[in-house]
């Protein structure tokens, strides 16, 4: 019966934390090779921001459409899960695509009061919108486009200017 070496193991275990309270740094996703550091023009920090917010965006508008319109849960209800998981998404792709930022626990904090401020404002302005529009489906979609769009102007000011140069 083979053994397994000892550099092997070595090689594969993960790194035991100096102090016991030390937690893990956000979650990554490996969308390029480079962990980050190097600097990102405005142009292709723009791009990328609108690709991932694109892409975000479709699935925060799809999980709330579905939500709320498939299985009836209320306006509100539906567009937090779809705001949570679209932003979850966003912030993971942004951090290492577009603003090509090293991973960091404050930068991940700083992200989070931000996502909170820009929760209350999207969920706010497209519950707002669906007390005086009807509800229906291209209703729903307009009122998802201003709070998104909103919401995303903020995103993208507030991360590139402060967030992003958090070290």
């Amino acid at each position: 019966m083979p053994t397994a070496r000892s550099d092997t193991l070595d090689a594969v275990s993960a790194p035991v934390p100096e102090h016991p309270r030390e937690y893990p740094l956000p979650v990554e996703i490996p969308v390029t090779d480079n962990i980050g550091g190097a600097e990102v023009g405005l142009k292709t920090q723009l791009i990328r921001f609108v690709i991932t917010g694109g892409l975000s965006g479709i699935l925060d508008f799809s999980v709330t459409l579905l939500l709320q319109n498939g299985l009836g849960l209320p306006r509100a209800a539906a567009k937090s899960v779809g705001f949570i998981l679209g932003t979850t998404t966003a912030y993971l792709l942004n951090r290492r695509w577009t603003f090509n930022a090293p991973p960091s626990r404050a930068r991940f904090l700083a992200v989070v009061a931000l996502y909170a401020v820009t929760f209350a404002v999207q969920v706010g302005i497209y519950t707002a919108l669906g007390q005086v529009w009807p509800n229906t489906i291209v209703y729903n979609a307009l009122s998802y486009v201003v709070a998104q769009g909103t919401a995303t102007v903020i995103n993208f000011v507030v991360q590139r200017v402060w967030i992003f140069k958090i070290d």
